[in-house]
């Protein structure tokens, strides 16, 4: 009995076979939702926490840390070979009074939601380089578009992420390497429900945030990887220095 090859418009392909990831932050929420979606599409994938398996290698790696991140990249190269894609999802909130802000609140902010995506490009880029290809996939923020009272320095740094992104992709699109990034608005991860918990009514405050959507509801980590997989991916290979909205449309109104 001659075997039924697969249809392809009815298959979908692995997106991502052969490919060597990294992702970042992805202990939970987006990244790691990131990281499952990538090996559902056959990369290898390496995440900066600890464990290890046939299909992910995860080892420790704090990213402002730029001896760590290099152990992490060389580890990666040994392991499975040179990254083709980097997701840059690790980050942290600080928000703030602006003239209530320590110095050690702006140092932590800025070295790891724009130092620590630039220390991790800088140790991928070479051998993205080397191989003649590379898709680089930060992870900013709506607030890196639209600014929200009392959030201050994050917006400064996501700002920051945004412009590196665009920077980096100019100097070396000539040379086969793409880099993008993605400005998630209200994501529904462990850092969201715990806001909602934090209010005198978790359940009133949730429904207050779905209803100032134009979606009427929260997005999901899933809605993120699947953009990070698409521009990870040959079928963005003409998108570079370019930033993608996931906010369900709530920058784009000017009022509620």
């Amino acid at each position: 009995m001659t075997a039924t090859r697969p249809d392809p418009r009815t298959t979908p392909l692995p997106r991502l076979a052969g490919k060597i990831a990294i992702v970042t932050g992805a202990a939970q929420g987006i990244g790691a939702a990131t990281a499952r979606l990538f090996a559902e599409h056959g990369a290898r994938v390496v995440i900066n926490v600890l464990e290890d398996n046939a299909q992910a290698r995860r080892t420790l790696a704090e990213i402002g840390d730029v001896a760590a991140i290099r152990r992490m990249v060389d580890a990666t190269v040994e392991r499975f070979g040179p990254p083709d894609v980097l997701v840059n999802n690790a980050g942290i909130n600080v928000f703030n009074d602006p003239l209530k802000l320590s110095d050690d609140e702006w140092q932590r902010c800025f070295e790891v939601d724009l130092k620590g995506g630039w220390n991790c490009a800088q140790a991928v880029l070479p051998h993205m380089l080397e191989l003649g290809r590379g898709s680089i996939v930060n992870i900013a923020s709506v607030h890196g578009h639209k600014i929200i009272p009392g959030c201050f320095p994050y917006p400064v740094a996501k700002h920051g992420l945004i412009g590196l992104t665009r920077a980096l992709g100019i100097q070396y699109a000539a040379q086969g390497v793409r880099v993008n990034s993605i400005s998630p608005g209200l994501i529904l991860t462990a850092i969201a429900e715990a806001g909602f918990a934090a209010s005198p009514d978790p359940a009133a405050e949730r429904r207050r945030q779905e209803q100032i959507l134009p979606t009427k509801r929260i997005g999901e980590p899933d809605e993120v990887a699947y953009t990070a997989l698409f521009l990870a991916s040959d079928e963005a290979r003409f998108i570079n220095a370019t930033d993608i909205l996931i906010d369900g449309g709530r920058s784009q109104l000017y009022h509620e």
